[in-house]
């Protein structure tokens, strides 16, 4: 069976872990998750429930991987984009 390279990623504001894995073609986003040992690096990140996607555009956990993929897990927004623009613009007024 023919073998694919995903990169499984995790990024924070200081550092990110980056996981290179082989799997069987036809394997998803959940499998290389599982492959990577995401859950046992990173402890306080619940990896089960975290947004998920492949360069930057969100997927569901069973969508199927092509080779050289990169999968990334997406944390909550810290503000609301519309709120800031908004604060933005009133403190510019000011």
């Amino acid at each position: 069976m023919k073998q694919i390279t995903v990169t499984v990623v995790h990024a924070l504001p200081d550092a990110a872990t980056e996981i290179e894995v082989r799997l069987p073609e036809g394997a998803t986003i959940a499998d290389a998750i599982e492959r990577s040992g995401m859950g046992a690096r990173l402890g306080k990140v619940d990896v089960s429930t975290a947004a998920v996607g492949i360069y930057g555009k969100r997927a569901r956990r069973d969508t199927i991987l092509a080779d050289g993929d990169r999968v990334e897990f997406y944390r909550p927004l810290a503000a609301d984009p519309k709120m800031a623009r908004r604060r933005r613009a009133t403190h510019k007024r000011r």
